[in-house]
């Protein structure tokens, strides 16, 4: 069979197409024929080594995936030949608390989803709906679970609540959809007319153009009669913490995911932004099988669909 690995390490161009033996399960694995992978800006990083977990020598890359079971081992019982599944971005964890001997990630330690063929304990998958093209379904364990987890985590984005997501990246449309769902009001920045547009049409009630009103922040909270946000999905960080902190009302919650800037170490803000505040400020990496379980139910009760940009 053919599969990419990451042999050299700096630039994207050290993921190499070779080729292996077909695998054969173990008594609690299932084969999977990966019919579409889908890259998440984690895979750039873990090339680049600006990830914070390194990456195992000549591993197979991409933590998303989607394809058809087609070997089983003997003690396997989650699954048959046939079935649609995706894998778990934290293999190991199933649910609860992230703990030490869980951090294991497909397609950084353990080989992920870039392969015709890809082997998976059966723990480690998921059962996909039916209604999703392959290439949308291989869209979901990163991002997905991502936005599922900053929206859900905590109970900030209750029923007649705002929620606030930054730019059009994956997790943020994928917040914007959920948010919406749940019965939030969602605003959202973004840089253009057309991404505007974009927003408007996946559920967004109001957009932010950042290029035009850097201190969007203050454009928020007007936008709330002067409240604030219930939610912030923070994904453009650390330099839009400030406007984000503006935005958020007294009582309210920043989900705070990788910085887009890995490099900046620290942050100081002006005690002026805080004022009376009692803003929570969140970390959150990714999520549990079992999260990834409830998002892919949540969404198969809605039909959403995630939003490809380009397909290869």
């Amino acid at each position: 069979m053919r599969a990419y690995r990451l042999e050299r390490f700096g630039r994207i161009d050290g993921v190499v197409l070779g080729e292996c033996d077909d695998p054969t399960p173990g008594p609690t694995e299932v084969v999977v024929r990966v019919h579409a992978a889908s890259i998440n800006r984690r895979d750039v990083m873990i090339a680049e080594q600006t990830y914070p977990l390194p990456a195992k020598p000549n591993i197979i890359p991409l933590s998303d995936g989607a394809g058809e079971v087609v070997a089983v081992g003997p003690k396997v019982t989650r699954f048959k030949v046939g079935d649609r599944v995706t894998g778990s971005y934290f293999p190991r964890w199933r649910d609860g608390r992230l703990a030490p001997d869980m951090v294991d990630q497909l397609g950084c330690t353990v080989d992920g989803m870039a392969t015709e063929y890809a082997v998976l304990d059966e723990n480690w998958a998921v059962r996909l709906p039916d209604y999703l093209s392959w290439e949308e379904s291989a869209c979901l364990s990163c991002a997905g679970v991502t936005a599922w987890c900053s929206v859900t985590g905590s109970g900030f984005a209750r029923l007649g609540g705002t929620v606030l997501t930054l730019g059009t990246g994956d997790v943020s449309l994928f917040a914007v959809q959920f948010a919406k769902r749940m019965g939030c009001r969602v605003i959202a920045t973004t840089s253009s007319v057309e991404k505007a547009e974009k927003l408007r049409q996946l559920g967004a009630d109001e957009v932010v153009n950042y290029v035009t009103n850097p201190q969007w922040g203050s454009a928020v909270r007007e936008l709330t009669g002067g409240e604030g946000v219930d939610l912030v999905v923070e994904t453009m960080g650390p330099e839009t913490i400030e406007q984000s902190l503006i935005a958020a009302a007294r009582h309210s919650e920043i989900v705070v995911l990788i910085w887009k800037n890995p490099g900046r170490p620290s942050i100081v803000l002006p005690a002026a932004v805080y004022g009376p505040k009692l803003t929570t400020i969140r970390r959150l990496f990714v999520g549990s099988r079992a999260e990834l379980e409830r998002m892919i139910a949540a969404r198969a009760l809605h039909k959403l669909r995630p939003v490809v940009d380009r397909t290869f």
